[in-house]
């Protein structure tokens, strides 16, 4: 199919490889040139970096993820003539549902069953807001949430990362 490539390679002249060798080229030079090329002529954002650094951080292997199962903005039934409701958002993993309400003030929910448990406000480069459940499994965050954010929950030794959803 492709004969016209072999007839054009002659075998009686011997390849000259260079200073790459028989083995090939060195490819830890030719990465290392590459890498400062694009340092220099398209450097990453620092804030995209930040961004990157903050998404790594956020993964846990461990962790359960805790589905969306209840949205008020989706699934409820608007009141008429209400204005700046709360949105109630369920979510479940397994045994554990967590329930939030979501104002313009901030959060407040409950882990249940009932039971103490660390819980972390995640909202991308911004660093964790660490919250404590009661006995009773109720929190509460007075800081206003903007833009997408998660709740990681470690409750004893179970770890539980809520869907990412916007605020």
């Amino acid at each position: 199919m492709n004969d016209d490539l072999h007839d054009e390679t002659r075998d009686d002249e011997p390849f000259e490889y260079g200073a790459f060798g028989e083995d090939g080229f060195d490819e830890s030079v030719l990465e290392a040139e590459l890498r400062e090329a694009a340092a220099i002529l398209d450097p990453v954002p620092a804030q995209l970096r930040e961004i990157a650094v903050a998404a790594f951080a956020l993964h846990d292997l461990d962790a359960r993820i805790a589905e969306l199962t209840f949205d008020s903005v989706v699934d409820a039934i608007p009141v008429r003539g209400a204005t700046d409701v709360p949105r109630m958002l369920t979510f479940r993993a397994g045994e554990v549902t967590v329930d939030v309400e979501v104002t313009a003030h901030g959060l407040m929910g409950q882990v249940l069953p009932p039971q103490p448990a660390r819980i972390e406000v995640l909202g991308g480069p911004r660093t964790a807001a660490p919250l404590d459940a009661d006995a009773m499994g109720r929190f509460a965050a007075d800081t206003p949430l903007t833009g997408p954010f998660a709740l990681r929950l470690r409750t004893g030794a179970e770890v539980v990362v809520t869907e990412w959803t916007r605020a």
